[in-house]
């Protein structure tokens, strides 16, 4: 992390004025506050980052967010003819950072978005990093804190859930070269693995069944997506005092090939297993 302070002591700062609300407006508090959040809306910080193994989550980059919240007062804010009235301002000073916003796209002050992002009328909220190269189309979401990789593809209507509080609570993690198709919604810290492929529809939250049915019995986990996995919406049978019903899970049908490109690999599985996107 390139930064200009002492993150052990700044953490410390955060970690006390959040447990502790008589501790919260000193200038030591404002002071520590502003430098998180500069940093995450710079790229300098980010709220998750993997460490090789297994991905980290920085509370105190959390609790920062929140404090955020809690000291300062909602005020108008004109972008132009638009006006908005909230407590965080909109991204603004966009020429030469490699980033194209398309009107009315709205990045919240404390996001970072990478160079090559395309920013389509979408939101993404503070605290939210999105990786160089990525697509967030038209309507999409990337909640607070969520981490979109590189050479995502974010589809039409996409809803990413965000997530401050636990600050222990992990985000969505969506990794680089995945697509998500229209209308998929992924929340609660679930994990989509590199390259992965969502059909249009899905919804992943962290109790959905992932049911990898190229396997016999079928394999169900949780909570995450394997890399290069092609997964389309189904259900599961399920029994109630009512009657049986099916309930909502993802269904792994396939792998993206490892012998082509992800472009072709990506046509090739939407294919190949007529997955509507």
């Amino acid at each position: 992390m390139a930064v200009d302070f002492d993150v052990d002591k700044i953490s410390a700062t955060l970690a006390a004025a959040y447990a502790d609300q008589s501790r919260r407006h000193t200038e030591e508090v404002w002071d520590a506050v502003d430098r998180a959040i500069a940093g995450l809306d710079s790229g300098d910080l980010r709220v998750a980052e993997f460490d090789g193994s297994t991905w980290i989550v920085h509370e105190w980059l959390k609790q920062a967010i929140v404090l955020y919240f809690l000291l300062h007062d909602s005020k108008t804010i004109e972008v132009g003819r638009l006006e908005f009235f909230d407590k965080v301002p909109t991204k603004d000073s966009w020429e030469g950072t490699g980033v194209r916003v398309v009107p009315p796209g709205v990045a919240r002050y404390g996001s970072f978005l990478a160079p090559g992002v395309v920013l389509m009328p979408g939101f993404v909220n503070i605290g939210a990093r999105v990786g160089e190269g990525t697509m967030i189309d038209t309507w999409a979401t990337v909640g607070s804190c969520a981490q979109i990789g590189a050479h995502v593809h974010l589809s039409g209507g996409v809803g990413i859930g965000g997530v401050l509080e636990p600050p222990s609570a992990r985000p969505v993690i969506v990794e680089d070269g995945a697509f998500v198709g229209s209308r998929c919604v992924v929340v609660e810290g679930v994990i989509v693995g590199r390259e992965a492929v969502l059909g249009a529809g899905v919804i992943l939250t962290a109790s959905t069944p992932v049911i990898d049915v190229t396997v016999s019995p079928p394999r169900v986990t949780k909570g995450s997506v394997p890399p290069r996995a092609v997964v389309i919406p189904g259900t599961q049978a399920k029994e109630f005092p009512g009657g049986v019903f099916g309930t909502p899970c993802a269904l792994v049908i396939g792998a993206r090939s490892e012998s082509t490109d992800r472009k072709t690999s990506l046509n090739a599985a939407l294919r190949d297993f007529d997955v509507p996107i």
